[in-house]
């Protein structure tokens, strides 16, 4: 994989997807219709997927790609791929709050190297380098030409008084139980894959889930974090979280940066 070619790829499509999403967002009114598995799906989610995977079909043919919107593309059996989720955080979208986001990241031998995070109501841009650091773009979002891009790295944890962020949809009473056992100075909520960034950027030291997620909803994030300093683990046995697994379901985990003295 050329990483060059890809950072500018992934960047673009990220984009020209947000711009795509905020018409809609912006629009007095759009359809929401139930997927199978009960989740929301709007006329965003699939114009978003449509042009994304268009674009990384024609950049990256040899590579396979794996959308939360194609369900053909989830019996796939692949250690190293493309995973896109057109529009993280649905029912924030739905309910007009904001915090949604365009992921698309690349796996390599089920680590996620490279991905980009948008926030197009937010006005937040995150991504990996070609060189895998993380960076924060700041600037009017041109996308033949990256803006200034602030390097981004994970906090200095003091863990007499850790900053934790959890979802905002999806809390529950196992993720305060477990938040309980640290000394908390600070605690935020915030929808989709906004939680890695802020780990990130050092905004939080923490981020616990208890609850289902699949690969597209946290591969993008995941990278960005990684490329941060930060580290993504199993909830049960504090190994890495892998990608590429049956199904591309994932286990509970843990986000955070390093320093962060974890509870077992």
């Amino acid at each position: 994989m050329n990483f060059t070619d890809l950072t500018a790829v992934m960047r673009r499509l990220a984009l020209e997807a947000g711009d795509r999403i905020m018409e809609i967002y912006n629009s007095p009114d759009f359809e929401v219709k139930t997927k199978s598995d009960s989740s929301p799906v709007t006329e965003a989610d699939e114009a978003a997927d449509a042009l994304i995977s268009a674009g990384l079909r024609a950049a990256f043919p040899d590579v396979a790609l794996v959308t939360e919107e194609q369900a053909a593309s989830h019996g796939q059996e692949v250690s190293t791929f493309l995973i896109v989720d057109p529009l993280d955080g649905t029912k924030e979208f739905v309910q007009r709050r904001g915090d949604f986001t365009v992921n698309i990241a690349y796996v390599e031998n089920g680590v996620p190297l490279r991905g980009v995070v948008y926030a197009p109501a937010k006005g937040r841009l995150f991504y990996t380098l070609p060189d895998g650091r993380a960076v924060e773009e700041h600037g009017a979002f041109d996308k033949t030409a990256p803006g200034t891009q602030a390097p981004i790295m994970v906090s200095t944890p003091d863990n007499r008084g850790l900053m934790v962020v959890a979802s905002k949809s999806h809390r529950d009473q196992a993720t305060d139980d477990y938040i309980g056992q640290y000394a908390v100075r600070d605690m935020t909520s915030a929808g989709s894959s906004l939680k890695f960034c802020l780990v990130a950027t050092g905004e939080a030291d923490l981020y616990p889930r208890l609850g289902r997620t699949m690969e597209w909803d946290t591969a993008a994030g995941d990278a960005v974090l990684r490329g941060a300093g930060g580290e993504v683990i199993s909830f049960e046995d504090h190994a890495p979280l892998v990608y590429g697994k049956p199904g591309f379901g994932n286990p509970f985990f843990i986000a955070y940066a390093p320093g962060v003295l974890l509870v077992k």
